[in-house]
């Protein structure tokens, strides 16, 4: 008997196997088809039936029919709002209140019976009982009551208050605005269109609209454009913060999230869990549910005196039981008394940058080397501080998202630092993923392919560190952040001796943060260990406090790549899908690794707690290309920074390198030194990327025309990353042109 009646119950759960979502769906479908067919009954468009039902109902309920298409389509959206599994009966008893006190409200103002039958048989004991005023107060409290659980809202009119206030103020401030404004950012002319009169940007609305609403609705992020080449140049903030007015890129060329999440059946897999872990023996409480852009985690409290080893023991069994693999259990989750066992999503949500770019988070915070990492299980944005890691180690197979992390920790750099303010050095052995990056301003060098320029990248990483330790010095400040603040920011001046041996007053010297990106140590590695090695832990134990940070990224997470003295000195680690726990305790000094999904999901640990599963944002290569575009646009005619790597400039006198990074044979008589001569001399300064840019030449035959400009005596030495300076000026003949 007790068997009958088990499959009783069962068979009236029955859902024939559609997830909550399609069932609201179909039911919403149903309502709106309900409501057109009573709207078009009023028309008397729907035959015989329509004429039937329009006039039993206007019996009924009087004026009041014309409510019904009104409340199946409110029906129907509050099912499509929906999140939880059942809300049938609650939206339809809602929707009921509604109509009845509708009704009644209607009898009662019209004084007639215009209500139909049910809005008098309603209003008149209330009539009686409280009279016209007092009835009509109650009825007015319950359609509002019915229209709040309607649609599951919280009622909160301030918002709404300030919002009229705002626009009334508005509009004043509107009436003395042209349509178009002209503005001039850093000497680049952009027409930017105003803003609509609801979204003008005053000090009255800073207060209620959040920041990344504002960039949201002024770039117009998310929405299909008519024209790719017509791309609205409306653009963030200047970056008030930090020492120069960097106009960033606009959202508009990233992405936004795409896609909701299919965590498939909650409540059956919450009751899979509980049972299977009866069936060993142990009671457990399930707690809240927590669902994430690629995994849902399932939240419970053991019973006393059950070892959590027991339950972590089970991991294959309810991947057996829940059909899903593979299944990570975090015991205990950090901060709770609870244990948590995270399944994968059926289906799972793109985090797009655009989305964690704008967030309040990103766009209000004070630190220059935010960087976005992407969206905990709870759906929630996760930044970090590169400052404050101060190195980051990024590790995962081929495939695992490893290359897209990068390139949305170095999209998230250039969004908030011009090049003036950054300063970057990428390594990439592939040259495949960090060359995109070859033509934007904040690069000191164009993208490193070669394992022995990697070596002298890092020396002269470590000679200017040694450099600012000694201006940090000189000027009696502990770090790079209080020299900006106390040194730089307010313009203090020195005196320094000339090349006569005359003091003259110059200004302090400008410390950009340096990013040192390196996105295969392995190759590098294999080639120059030793150096390799030693030339990095010098680095991470010093270059803190100098604002030069180190980014290492690899595919093999192994004891002879990722060394002790490395993993000592950078405790911020990443570790996306790796083959085998051993990898992943190389890589987070623990396991869990090797249950991830690929694809950007990762654990992250900043060395300050227990990792933390996040699912990296996603950038595609046009969307890098764009922003990469934009940049180099934008300081196309700019000659900027850069540094010259050779054996010399690195003070390596005991090194195995002999020789300068340009091996290949020099050319006396280069057909392009006249014109490299020219370009130079009417820029007034010269580097190596400028001649790059202006003659289109390769780096190693404009660093060879740079080293003969200088034998020549048109530039002076290098400085450096400072542009270098021009000797030899313009002349110009009796008629005022110019004679180079």
């Amino acid at each position: 008997m007790a068997k009958n009646g088990n499959k009783k119950k069962d068979f009236g759960n029955e859902n024939f196997g559609l997830k909550s979502q399609t069932k609201h769906g179909i039911m919403a479908i149903v309502f709106f088809v309900l409501a057109l067919f009573f709207l078009m009954s009023y028309f008397d468009i729907t035959g015989k039936a329509g004429v039937f039902v329009y006039e039993k109902f206007d019996i009924l309920l009087g004026v009041g029919y014309i409510l019904l298409p009104i409340l199946f389509i409110m029906l129907g959206i509050s099912f499509l709002r929906s999140k939880t599994p059942d809300i049938g009966w609650r939206s339809i008893a809602s929707a009921i209140l509604f109509l009845l006190s509708s009704l009644g409200i209607i009898d009662i103002i019209s004084g007639g019976p215009f209500g139909g039958i049910l809005g008098e048989v309603l209003s008149t004991p209330l009539v009686a009982l409280f009279d016209v005023y007092a009835s009509t107060i109650f009825l007015g409290a319950i359609l509002i009551i019915s229209i709040l659980v309607l649609f599951d809202t919280e009622l909160n009119p301030i918002p709404f208050i300030k919002k009229m206030w705002n626009l009334r103020a508005n509009k004043k401030t509107a009436d003395n605005s042209s349509e178009t404004k002209e503005t001039l950012i850093e000497g680049e002319k952009l027409l930017v269109a105003s803003l609509p009169k609801d979204e003008e940007e005053n000090d009255e609305d800073a207060e209620e609209e959040s920041t990344g609403e504002k960039i949201k609705k002024a770039l117009g992020v998310g929405k299909k454009k008519e024209d790719e080449d017509e791309i609205e140049i409306k653009k963030l903030k200047p970056r008030t913060n930090l020492h120069t007015n960097y106009v960033p890129p606009p959202l508009a060329l990233l992405e936004e999230d795409k896609g909701k999440p299919n965590t498939g059946d909650i409540k059956a897999n919450a009751n899979i869990i509980k049972r299977t872990l009866q069936n060993f023996g142990i009671e457990v409480e399930m707690d809240e549910i927590t669902i994430g852009p690629t995994v849902t985690r399932y939240a419970l409290k053991p019973a006393e005196g059950v070892k959590l080893s027991r339950i972590v023991g089970l991991q294959n069994d309810l991947a057996l039981s829940l059909a899903a693999h593979p299944i990570r259990i975090e015991a205990p989750i950090p901060g709770k008394s609870l244990v948590g066992i995270e399944i994968p999503n059926k289906s799972k949500s793109i985090v797009g940058l655009a989305t964690l770019l704008g967030d309040d988070k990103y766009q209000n915070s004070a630190k220059a080397l935010t960087i976005a990492l992407g969206r905990n299980i709870a759906g929630k944005a996760v930044f970090g501080n590169l400052a404050k890691m101060p190195h980051c180690l990024v590790a995962g197979t081929t495939g695992s998202g490893k290359s897209v992390t990068i390139h949305s920790i170095i999209t998230s750099l250039l969004y908030r630092n011009g090049p003036d303010d950054l300063k970057l050095i990428l390594i990439d052995p592939k040259r495949v993923e960090l060359t995109l990056y070859n033509n934007i301003p904040h690069l000191l060098t164009p993208v490193i392919t070669e394992a022995k320029k990697t070596i002298f990248a890092l020396k002269w990483a470590a000679k200017e560190m040694d450099r600012r330790y000694d201006i940090l010095e000189a000027e009696s400040v502990r770090d790079i952040e209080s020299y900006h603040s106390n040194v730089f920011d307010k313009n203090q001046k020195k005196m320094v001796k000339n090349s006569e041996g005359i003091d003259e007053e110059v200004g302090v010297d400008r410390l950009p943060y340096i990013v040192i990106i390196i996105d295969e140590l392995a190759d590098i590695m294999s080639s120059y260990p030793r150096e390799l090695e030693s030339a990095i832990v010098r680095l991470a134990q010093m270059s803190r406090a100098v604002g030069i940070h180190l980014i290492l990224s690899t595919q093999r997470p192994e004891v002879n790549i990722i060394t002790g003295l490395i993993k000592a000195n950078i405790p911020a680690r990443v570790a996306l899908k790796v083959s085998s726990q051993v990898d992943s305790r190389t890589i987070l000094d623990a396991g869990g690794a090797e249950k991830l999904l690929g694809a950007g999901d990762m654990l992250y640990s900043s060395g300050e707690a227990q990792p933390e599963r996040l699912q990296s944002a996603f950038i595609s290569e046009i969307e890098v290309k764009k922003v990469v575009n934009y940049l180099a646009d934008a300081y196309k005619d700019e000659v900027l920074e850069e540094i010259t790597l050779t054996s010399g400039s690195v003070s390596a006198d005991k090194s195995i390198f002999e020789s300068t990074l340009d091996d290949e044979d020099s050319e006396d008589d280069d057909e392009m030194y006249e014109e490299a001569r020219a370009c130079v001399i009417e820029a007034g300064k010269a580097s190596t990327s400028y001649l790059q840019r202006k003659l289109k030449l390769g780096y190693a035959r404009a660093a060879r025309l740079m080293d003969k400009l200088e034998e020549k005596g048109v530039i002076g030495p290098g400085d450096g990353a400072k542009p270098r300076e021009v000797l030899e000026k313009i002349q110009r003949n009796e008629g005022g042109e110019n004679m180079i």
